[in-house]
């Protein structure tokens, strides 16, 4: 039968896929647009299987924030090359699996993957659909969100480095003159990566960790064995200056930590939470 470039334009429209692909799913399902993106879809579900083994380390970070910075959403969109990452549609995409995950702000990556994205289709059905248009492997490989307490506080989105990583910074306090502020943390959080905003919130295992690591540093050096715990302690303290958030030297200015460049900003102003994801 006779395929017509407006039938051919819709369900490109609709599914991002190619003109011939689009031409070729409506020639075998005469014409029936539904059909066409079944065939499509079909077509993704074999493609995913045989490139299931692939490394997707390219991709996208969104973070967004809800209008009243109540709560924040961080994902990453992976794909297998740099050329569609940069490509507009993908980035398109992303975005919008971003807007559906801080419109549900669903418990867990799988989670978010069942939710409704268009009609019948879950997020991941719509994956699916695009690893068929795209021809690669891709994946939402990561999801994180921050919900304030109660409404109180406020969440701050940055995005690092043409969406090769975001984040998403809580505040305890509000208002729009502490945005510029939390979007400063954001930064030196992208750009530091420290692993806990306190020590308090650094896991014990982690503690227990590098005190083991300091104890056998200066026992190589020579160290009495009395005196290795104190040297350990001290050497903890450094690495807590060096991997927690509000203990790290401020990269805008060295002079002061996050911790009093935000007290500076607000008396009570400190981090309650962040998320951090990155490509890499």
């Amino acid at each position: 039968m006779s395929i017509s470039a407006k039938d051919v334009k819709q369900l490109r429209d609709m599914t991002g896929a190619g003109i011939m692909d689009c031409k070729k799913a409506l020639t075998e399902a005469n014409g029936d647009t539904d059909g066409a993106i079944v065939i499509l879809r079909k077509k993704g579900q074999k493609l995913s299987a045989k490139r299931a083994e692939r490394e997707a380390n390219e991709g996208v970070v969104i973070a967004l924030t809800s209008p009243n910075r109540n709560n924040g959403v961080v994902i990453r969109l992976s794909c297998e090359t740099d050329f569609v990452a940069k490509g507009k549609s993908f980035i398109e995409f992303a975005n919008l699996i971003a807007k559906i995950a801080l419109s549900k702000l669903p418990a867990t990556l799988s989670d978010l993957l069942a939710l409704p994205y268009e009609g019948a289709l879950s997020i991941q059905d719509k994956i699916t659909e695009q690893i068929g248009v795209i021809g690669e492997k891709v994946e939402v490989k990561d999801y994180a969100k921050i919900e304030t307490t109660g409404g109180k506080g406020q969440v701050i989105p940055y995005i690092h480095m043409g969406y090769r990583a975001g984040v998403i910074v809580a505040l305890n306090q509000e208002g729009p003159d502490l945005v510029d502020c939390g979007k400063d943390v954001a930064m030196q959080v992208a750009a530091m990566k420290p692993i806990a905003v306190d020590k308090t919130n650094v896991p014990q295992e982690v503690v227990d960790k590098e005190i083991e690591i300091g104890k056998d540093l200066a026992r190589n050096e020579g160290k009495p064995e009395a005196m290795l715990e104190k040297i350990a302690t001290g050497r903890l303290n450094k690495f807590f200056k060096e991997t927690t958030l509000l203990n790290q030297v401020f990269v805008k200015n060295s002079n002061e930590t996050i911790g009093s460049y935000l007290k500076s900003k607000h008396p009570e102003l400190t981090v309650t939470e962040f998320k951090h994801i990155s490509l890499s």
